[in-house]
C-alpha cells in the first residue's frame, strides 16, 4: 500500500485529503490512501517517518513550510528561491547507495522538497491577466507569500508586500492610500484572515479605491467568496478563489510522487 499524506497543525478538514481520497476513487487507485499528520512540532517529522515506512510523499501545509526544510536531503531550485516547501517525495534508500552517494540518513529515506504553490498560482493566474496587470499588492509574509512573490517575478510583476509589521522589503497596512491601489491593480491575499469559520473577516486595506481594472485573487477557497473578494466584486473588480490553484499544485504533487 503507497501512503500519502499532509503535515501541519493544527489540521481540520483539510482540502488535500478530501482531495486525493476522491481522487484514488474516481481512479480505481486501491493501492493508495491519504491522510493527516497534525504534528504540533515539525521536529516530529522523523519519527512520523519512521512510523510509517510505507509513506511515499507529503504535502506540507502552515506553520511548516520553512521549517521542514532543515529536514530534508534536498529541495530543487524553486524552493531554494522561494524558500518553503510543501511538497515532499520520499523514496526509500539502500544503505550501500545512500554511502556512496554521500546522503546518509538515520532514517534511510531520502527526503527531496519542492514547492508547488508556485505553479499551482502561477498557472491559475495567467488566464486572468490583462496588460494592465504590471504591480502587485501581496496582502502578507508567509510560506505562501514566497511562493506568490516568486511567480510575480517570474511573470516581471512588480510588488510589494503589505504586512502588520514594518519589514525591510514591505509596508504596513495603514500606509496604504489611494495612490498606492490605483497603482498596484493586482491584489493577492496569502493570510488565513476570512478563512471560515471567521467569514466576515477581511484584510483592512482601503477597499473604496478598488476598480474595475482591479485582479483580486485570495489563496482561501473556504468559503469560495471571502469578505475580501465581495468588497472587491463590489467594486467591480475580477474575482478568484484558491480552489484551482489547489487543485493543480495536487495534481503537481502526484506528479512529483510518481516520477
Amino acid at each position: 500500500m503507497k501512503k500519502y499524506g499532509l503535515i501541519g497543525y493544527p489540521l481540520g478538514h483539510s482540502f488535500s485529503e478530501k482531495y486525493f481520497k476522491e481522487k484514488f476513487e474516481r481512479e480505481g487507485l486501491e493501492d493508495c490512501t491519504y491522510e493527516n499528520f497534525p504534528l504540533p512540532s515539525i521536529s516530529d517529522l522523523p519519527e512520523l517517518i519512521k512510523a510509517n515506512p510505507d509513506l511515499c510523499g507529503l504535502n506540507v501545509t502552515a506553520p511548516y513550510k520553512i521549517g521542514v526544510i532543515y529536514y530534508l536531503d534536498k529541495i530543487d531550485a524553486a524552493s531554494k528561491e522561494i524558500d518553503a516547501v510543501n511538497c515532499i517525495k520520499i523514496e526509500n534508500q539502500h544503505p550501500v547507495e545512500a554511502f556512496f552517494s554521500g546522503e546518509l540518513s538515520s532514517l534511510q529515506v531520502r527526503l527531496e522538497g519542492f514547492n508547488t504553490d508556485a505553479y499551482g498560482f502561477e498557472e491559475s493566474l495567467k488566464p486572468l491577466l490583462k496588460k494592465h496587470h504590471k504591480k502587485a499588492l501581496i496582502i502578507g509574509n508567509g510560506g505562501a507569500s514566497r511562493a506568490v512573490a516568486y511567480v510575480l517575478k517570474k511573470l516581471d510583476i512588480n510588488y510589494i508586500v503589505v504586512t502588520r509589521k514594518l519589514t525591510r522589503k514591505g509596508i504596513l497596512y495603514k500606509q496604504l492610500n489611494e495612490n498606492i491601489l490605483h497603482d498596484r491593480l493586482i491584489i493577492i491575499n496569502t493570510t488565513p484572515v476570512g478563512t471560515s469559520p471567521r467569514i466576515k473577516e477581511c484584510p483592512d486595506i482601503p477597499y473604496e479605491y478598488i476598480t474595475s481594472k482591479h485582479l483580486l485573487y485570495d489563496l482561501i477557497y473556504n468559503p469560495p467568496e471571502t469578505e475580501f473578494l465581495k468588497r472587491g466584486k463590489a467594486q467591480g473588480a475580477t474575482i478568484k478563489n484558491g480552489l484551482q490553484m489547489l487543485q493543480l499544485q495536487a495534481e503537481k504533487s502526484w506528479e512529483i510522487w510518481n516520477t
